[in-house]
């Protein structure tokens, strides 16, 4: 016997206003991006080419982001019977790298500019610097609402407030140059911006991968759940868990439930009462519950894939 318990994101006009500020992000930079490689290339800096490029990235970021919202609202079929809602994990993947990437081709151009700094325009830089801020201020705004709870719209964030640290950086570089003529600072606040850049990558990076391998979610406390499904009235065992997530936010669960030998309407009643346990404790929202009376063979908790392999082929 199963049950699922239903409740899918709806997108709606929600969906809708998202994909429009991710659309207009996109645009604006864009056009910034065309307009910071031209300032970086007369100021002969390194921290504007270094963030220009991030912005480039950031435009992949944001394209690929937009598409899979769109993408994701595409409802359930016989060959994607989840859905499409992997996509944007893997979208947050493919972005947490090319920041990893990206970051390391700053640190290599800075290794150079340090054995050898050239002159840097610092009033250029100060000037471009401080429209790149309030571009990126204003774009990662824009993207910000929804992004606590998105793996994908996150990882577009992070790149956008990579740029927001990374053009303050050039700023404060660009007036301490222009009293100092300390040239070397201009690759050393690139070092910075790709430090930053790293530390946001990773985080998104760790996630993407530990969604994708269907592990469980790493705030759920598997022998607290165990436990708590064992005091639910009826319930005699639990075996053959598995918990893991499709995308940040939804999150599975298949189980079988020991019980005694009862009607199927007593049994509804446990499966209901375990649902609003999960539902309510543990934020999951979708769960098969296969009922087995008393009597039946045990399994493992967590079923090992592997020995069951190996018995059948004994078999």
């Amino acid at each position: 016997m199963h049950t699922h318990s239903h409740t899918h994101s709806h997108f709606g006009d929600l969906a809708a206003q998202t994909t429009k500020r991710l659309a207009l992000s996109l645009s604006l930079t864009a056009i910034f991006v065309v307009i910071e490689v031209i300032a970086g290339i007369f100021s002969n800096s390194l921290a504007l080419l270094t963030d220009a490029a991030h912005n480039f990235t950031d435009v992949i970021a944001l394209g690929l982001s937009w598409y899979a919202l769109r993408i994701a609202a595409k409802p359930a079929n016989a060959g994607k019977t989840f859905g499409y809602h992997r996509v944007g994990i893997l979208v947050a993947l493919i972005n947490s790298t090319t920041l990893i990437l990206i970051a390391l081709g700053i640190f290599y151009e800075a290794w150079h500019r340090f054995l050898s700094p050239p002159e840097v325009d610092s009033v250029i830089l100060i000037g471009v610097g401080a429209l790149a801020f309030f571009i990126n201020a204003g774009t990662a705004w824009l993207v910000h609402k929804g992004s606590e709870n998105d793996l994908n719209l996150r990882s577009a964030f992070l790149h956008l407030m990579g740029d927001v640290m990374s053009t303050l950086g050039a700023i404060i570089a660009g007036v301490v140059i222009y009293f100092t003529q300390w040239n070397w600072l201009d690759p050393f606040v690139s070092v910075l911006i790709g430090l930053f850049i790293v530390w946001n990558a990773w985080g998104i990076l760790r996630q993407s991968i530990h969604i994708l391998l269907e592990s469980t979610p790493e705030n759920i406390d598997m022998q607290e759940m165990v436990e708590k499904i064992n005091t639910v009235d009826g319930v005699l065992g639990v075996h053959d868990l598995h918990v893991w997530s499709i995308n940040e936010n939804l999150r599975m669960l298949s189980a079988h439930v020991v019980t005694d030998n009862i009607s199927i309407n007593d049994g509804l009643a446990i499966q209901q009462n375990i649902n609003e346990l999960l539902a309510h404790g543990f934020n999951i929202q979708h769960a098969t519950l296969q009922m087995e009376c008393e009597g039946c063979r045990y399994g493992m908790l967590y079923c090992d894939f592997q020995a069951t392999k190996h018995q059948h082929t004994e078999g």
